[in-house]
């Protein structure tokens, strides 16, 4: 079969890898290089450079709103279109470009959490499962028809990192056995009264409010490590929090308070306590409270 894929970040890179195993990738679409480092070098995303790895023809349009962008795809031929964390709205001219239509490999089990954040909000929220949706992409918002499903559970100390990297290399097995069987899959429709959204990630998001509960805030640690993280701002510098473990608050501490005992640091939360696990200074690598504590005199 003919395709093109459409992707950028890691998390689509197992899919491709899968399908050009088996299909012949006729172009790759994907973000243009942006900026990055302190030099502003142009960055290639990961799918961009396994495709120029591979001889893949490479497309980064800004757009596919133009009608030269969609007569241009729609001349590859190609049989189908693939969808994993492209990035860019797709208008219905490119939706319908190819015979065999379009389909996302989408990090949720839809219905619940469409949209930019599922994997994030699925921890975040304290879902016991999360998984990959392969879907029919329309022109509404992950609200296509479903082809396959698969889970994965969310164990307690899960962080979006590790998440991702199972759903990736699930996403790739499913994308590959829907192809396998496609012209005998029938589309389920998704019920629109059980609709959640994964809204997309707000900086603002990742400061750490003490005033809630450290059940509530743990799993907001994990759904955000390693990126973006979250952090608090202490003697004026600011330190991310990456794993904590929630305790009774035996100390009373108020909301946002430090304490240590012995090379261990807690912090008060609205409701328990959160014991310090991970953590990283400005610039400097990931550390446990106990190397921090020996090296930073100012929590004592």
């Amino acid at each position: 079969m003919k395709i093109i894929f459409m992707g950028t970040p890691e998390f689509a890179l197992p899919s491709l890898q899968a399908l050009a195993e088996k299909h012949e990738i006729v172009c790759v679409y994907t973000r243009a290089p942006k900026e990055a480092g302190r030099g502003h070098e142009l960055q290639k995303s990961p799918v961009h450079l396994w495709a120029e790895a591979h001889g893949i023809e490479v497309r980064t349009p800004k757009s596919l709103r133009q009608p030269e962008e969609q007569q241009k795809f729609a001349a590859l031929g190609a049989d189908i279109s693939i969808v994993a964390a492209y990035g860019l709205i797709l208008p219905k001219e490119i939706i319908t470009a190819c015979p065999k239509g379009c389909l996302n490999v989408h990090g949720s089990l839809l219905p619940r959490w469409r949209g930019a954040a599922p994997m994030q909000r699925a921890i975040e929220a304290g879902d016991a499962q999360t998984g990959i949706t392969i879907m029919q992409v329309v022109e509404a918002l992950d609200a296509g028809a479903m082809y396959k499903k698969g889970v994965i559970d969310i164990t307690p100390d899960m962080t979006v990192g590790v998440l991702h990297d199972q759903m990736a290399a699930l996403g790739a097995k499913l994308i590959v056995e829907v192809l396998d069987n496609l012209d005998n899959i029938v589309p389920e429709p998704q019920d629109e009264s059980l609709v959640t959204y994964a809204a997309k990630i707000d900086k603002e998001e990742c400061r750490l409010d003490f005033k809630a509960p450290a059940a509530e805030l743990e799993r907001k640690i994990r759904a955000f490590n390693p990126y973006p993280a979250t952090y608090f701002e202490y003697g004026g510098e600011r330190f991310k929090l990456l794993r904590c473990r929630v305790v009774p608050n035996q100390w009373a501490l108020a909301p946002g308070a430090l304490h240590q005992e012995g090379e261990r640091l807690f912090v008060g939360c609205k409701a328990d306590a959160l014991e310090v696990l991970e953590i990283q200074r400005q610039g400097k690598k990931v550390m446990g409270a106990a190397e921090l504590l020996r090296g930073f005199k100012k929590f004592v």
